[in-house]
């Protein structure tokens, strides 16, 4: 596994970049903006294809790099379904599967810090955002912050696990950069409480204060959206009352560009085909399925996802193969509040 911890020293943060092997796909955690030109020099030289960009929770000391790296390098972005930034790609839940090629992380919703606040899992290792810092905590006086939700996800959740497992966290501000579970629980001071409500008492009393561009990255991490009105004015978009009325016609063909966890949970779209969008390149280029069943029937590809985002983007790969494509403006978001149908997905 190709495993990067990289440091930005103006906000103390820690992102991670993760891989199965060099020339696959690629995720990482908690990037900031200032850094996204290192970041896509390591995916050159490491020869790795960025697919997922993760936040870990809405950050207030520094501005994500989730929609400059989508906008640079087409990757999926990704936060809890809990947060508050206006679109990203995908949002997962407690207990998903963040999954690359090579590479699977289980997500906890771990609350406290913020109220969308996730830890991500490996095996021998866990990224905990501001949940668990190394010899602290998060902060828990902004954002939902809640002290006690925070003392549960720690207690209940991250100090059950094995003593081993390693601590990543997205901040350090003394040069520590890895820990364990073990070793927090003995010589975190912050764990050395006797309840619930010591702890509390003990996050409501730091008075701490508060992060130098909260004023500025709070707002600007609200907004990370693609902005999809260009794919509108080139009439590539459909509206859910559109697209309502076209499918099962004879014009168009519906593409899902999801992943199998998104499906079951959330429904399909009936009579669409499943295309996962890291697959997306391969399946519109020429031999791929997409560009034979286009080429062969004269049907448009109708894209749709979540939000609206991967299949806004999808458009433009679908049409540099020289396919008609359109895709579901706002996702399938906005065709359930348009009354459009579901059915189950096949579970495999």
């Amino acid at each position: 596994m190709i495993f990067r911890q990289l440091f930005d020293a103006v906000s103390s943060t820690y992102s991670y970049l993760l891989a199965g092997r060099r020339g696959a796909e690629a995720l990482i955690i908690d990037p900031v903006l200032e850094k996204v030109d290192r970041y896509l020099q390591l995916l050159r030289e490491l020869d790795l294809r960025l697919v997922k960009a993760v936040d870990t929770h809405l950050h207030a000391d520094h501005i994500t790099a989730l929609g400059a790296l989508r906008d640079r390098t087409h990757c999926i972005t990704v936060m809890g379904e809990q947060s508050r930034v206006d679109v990203v790609s995908m949002r997962v839940a407690d207990g998903d599967r963040l999954q690359i090629e090579g590479v699977e992380l289980e997500v906890l919703y771990t609350p406290g810090h913020t109220d969308d606040s996730y830890c991500f899992r490996m095996e021998d290792r866990v990224f905990t955002g501001d949940t668990l810092l190394i010899r602290g905590t998060g902060r828990t006086d902004f954002q939902n912050g809640d002290a006690r939700a925070q003392y549960e996800s720690i207690f209940g959740r991250l100090l059950r696990l094995p003593d081993e497992t390693l601590i990543y966290p997205a901040h350090d501000y003394k040069g520590d950069t890895v820990s364990t579970i073990g070793e927090e629980r003995r010589y975190n001071p912050r764990l050395q409480v006797r309840s619930i409500d010591e702890y509390i008492e003990l996050m409501h009393n730091l008075k701490l204060a508060n992060p130098k561009m909260m004023d500025v990255a709070v707002p600007a991490n609200m907004k990370v959206g693609l902005h999809q009105d260009e794919v509108v004015r080139r009439d590539c978009a459909l509206t859910p009352e559109q697209a309502i009325g076209m499918v099962g016609g004879p014009d168009v063909v519906l593409i899902d560009l999801r992943e199998r966890t998104e499906r079951e949970r959330h429904g399909v779209i009936p009579g669409s085909l499943h295309v996962p969008y890291p697959d997306l390149e391969e399946s519109t280029a020429p031999g791929g399925m997409l560009h034979a069943l286009a080429t062969a029937t004269g049907k448009r590809l109708l894209f749709y996802c979540a939000f609206g985002e991967r299949s806004a983007m999808a458009v433009q790969s679908a049409q540099d193969a020289g396919l008609s494509s359109c895709h579901l403006q706002g996702g399938l978001a906005a065709w359930k509040a348009a009354g459009g149908r579901l059915e189950p997905a096949q579970k495999r």
